[in-house]
């Protein structure tokens, strides 16, 4: 297939999921419309072969956690998606994988909302990058700021299995259920939406517990004290997977209460001092670094 057939075979896969903007697939650029009073919220990112997914992984769970790593940004800021566009980096003979990997995010975008309505291919090293755009009332998208001293720090779910995988180098091992919450991470939209009014900070866990708790409390000017048996911990994992892993996509956050719908589970508090305590210990911050 030459680069256009190829496009026209990837929107074949991608079906009803590449549909549902004013301006779609076909031609130069996508467009959508918000409604009134409502912010256009988007972010980007970039997944390597070698880096981020083994090279050798099927096309399918490696589109499934492209897609799932960027829509947890959304999910992040209390979004819920629009519109998402990927761009592709492969060689001639990766025109089979990047059909999976197709799939893949057809798979993700049917879970969480929104279209792909556009992107490109390029030949070189497989990467993939894709830019999400979702979009928020105005005066309720949930920021890293905002969070204040005496209230709750909350977690969506279990941490540090995806960096057990990583440790334990099982990501070939598609039935280890590590490997599943590596591969198969889960942006937490509805969360995100439900969490609109009620938390005063908020990120996605993506470079460790840790690592990312410190960048609310930089956000906020304040710290934190964490219970150590309250961190829940994922499946095959530990508490330093727990705490310095990255990859879980989980929403951290602080709230003065959480409804009891919403489940998730409170780990600390927010302290007027900065740094971080665990157990009433300060911890070193310890996290992913794509420099180091």
């Amino acid at each position: 297939m030459n680069e256009f057939e190829l496009i026209d075979a990837i929107l074949e896969v991608l079906g009803p999921s590449a549909r549902g903007g004013e301006i779609g697939p076909g031609d130069d650029c996508a467009a959508i419309s918000l409604p009134p009073h409502e912010l256009l919220i988007s972010s980007i990112d970039t997944l390597i072969g070698g880096v981020h997914f083994p090279e050798a992984a099927p096309g399918e769970p490696v589109g499934y956690r492209s897609m799932m790593v960027s829509l947890s940004d959304l999910a992040a800021m209390g979004a819920a998606p629009v519109q998402m566009l990927v761009a592709m980096a492969l060689e001639e003979k990766d025109q089979a994988w990047a059909l999976a990997v197709a799939g893949g995010m057809r798979d993700a975008v049917q879970e969480t909302g929104g279209a792909i309505l556009g992107g490109n291919l390029a030949r070189g090293p497989r990467s993939i990058t894709v830019s999400v755009h979702g979009s928020c009332p105005a005066d309720r998208v949930l920021r890293r700021s905002g969070a204040a001293a005496g209230e709750g720090i909350y977690v969506t779910g279990p941490l540090g299995s995806a960096a057990a995988a990583v440790a334990a180098q099982c990501l070939s091992d598609l039935d280890d259920p590590r490997t599943r919450r590596y591969f198969r991470p889960r942006a937490r939209i509805e969360a995100g939406l439900a969490l609109r009014g009620v938390a005063s900070s908020c990120i996605d866990v993506s470079d460790g517990l840790l690592q990312d708790l410190a960048h609310l409390g930089e956000a906020s000017g304040l710290g934190a004290a964490l219970e150590s048996g309250g961190i829940p911990v994922g499946e095959g994992a530990d508490l330093e997977h727990a705490l310095h892993g990255g990859d879980d996509y989980e929403l951290l956050f602080t709230a003065a209460s959480v409804p009891a719908a919403l489940d998730a589970v409170r780990i600390g508090t927010v302290t007027s001092a900065p740094g971080i305590l665990l157990d009433g210990e300060p911890v070193a911050i310890k996290g992913y670094q794509h420099f180091l």
